[in-house]
C-alpha cells in the first residue's frame, strides 16, 4: 500500500486579511516562515518517511516546501501543475463572499477568466495518477487550500457542499492511502 502526504503552505498577509489569493503570488508573513519551520520539525519528531518534496511554483508553498527541506533535508522539486486555482474575478475579494460560495458550487464556472473546478481537477487528477502508479515513492505535496479539495476529493466521495467547504490550516498535513 501506497500514500502520500499533502499540506498547505504557510500564512500569507491575504490569509490575515481574509482574502482569496488564488494565482495571485502573495509571500508568506512571518509567522508562515515559523508555520512551515515547525512543520519540519513535525516531519522529523513524527519519524515521515518522505523520498521527496513536490511543491506549487508560487511563492507562499514555495518559500513552505523549501522551508520544510532545509529543516529534514528530504529534496525539494517543483511541480507546475500544483499552482493554484485561478479564481478569476473573486482574487482578492473576502474569502467568506457569498457570490463566491455560491460561485464554488458550479464547477464549470471560470469566474470570467479564471479556471474552472472540472479544469483544476482534470489537472490534480492527472498528477495523482501518477503518484499512485508510483507506490513504491512518498510525496509530500506542498500546495494551496483549493488544492486541497481536489486532492481530498480524490480519495474520498465529497458533495458539492463537502467540497466547496473542505479547507485546511495553514502548515496542516494529512495522509492519503492508496
Amino acid at each position: 500500500m501506497g500514500h502520500l502526504y499533502f499540506t498547505r503552505h504557510g500564512q500569507t498577509v491575504w490569509n490575515v486579511e481574509n482574502k482569496i489569493c488564488g494565482m495571485t503570488d502573495i509571500p508568506l508573513t512571518e509567522k508562515g516562515y515559523a508555520q512551515a519551520e515547525e512543520l519540519g520539525n513535525k516531519i522529523l519528531e513524527d519519524g515521515l518517511i518522505i523520498d521527496e518534496i513536490r511543491y506549487s511554483p508560487l511563492i507562499r508553498a514555495k518559500e513552505t516546501a523549501l522551508t520544510v527541506s532545509k529543516v529534514t533535508g528530504i529534496p525539494a522539486v517543483e511541480e507546475p501543475r500544483l499552482i493554484e486555482q485561478c479564481f478569476g474575478k473573486y482574487e482578492g475579494t473576502p474569502r467568506d463572499g457569498k457570490e463566491f460560495a455560491k460561485a464554488k458550487l458550479n464547477f464549470i464556472d471560470s469566474y470570467q477568466g479564471g479556471e474552472s473546478m472540472l479544469r483544476l481537477a482534470h489537472r490534480i487528477y492527472g498528477l495523482l495518477d501518477e503518484i499512485v502508479a508510483q507506490p513504491d515513492k512518498t510525496y509530500l505535496l506542498a500546495a494551496h487550500n483549493g488544492i486541497s479539495r481536489v486532492i481530498h476529493s480524490y480519495f474520498y466521495d465529497m458533495s458539492n457542499e463537502e467540497y466547496g467547504s473542505f479547507g485546511m490550516k495553514n502548515c496542516a498535513i494529512l495522509r492519503y492511502n492508496f
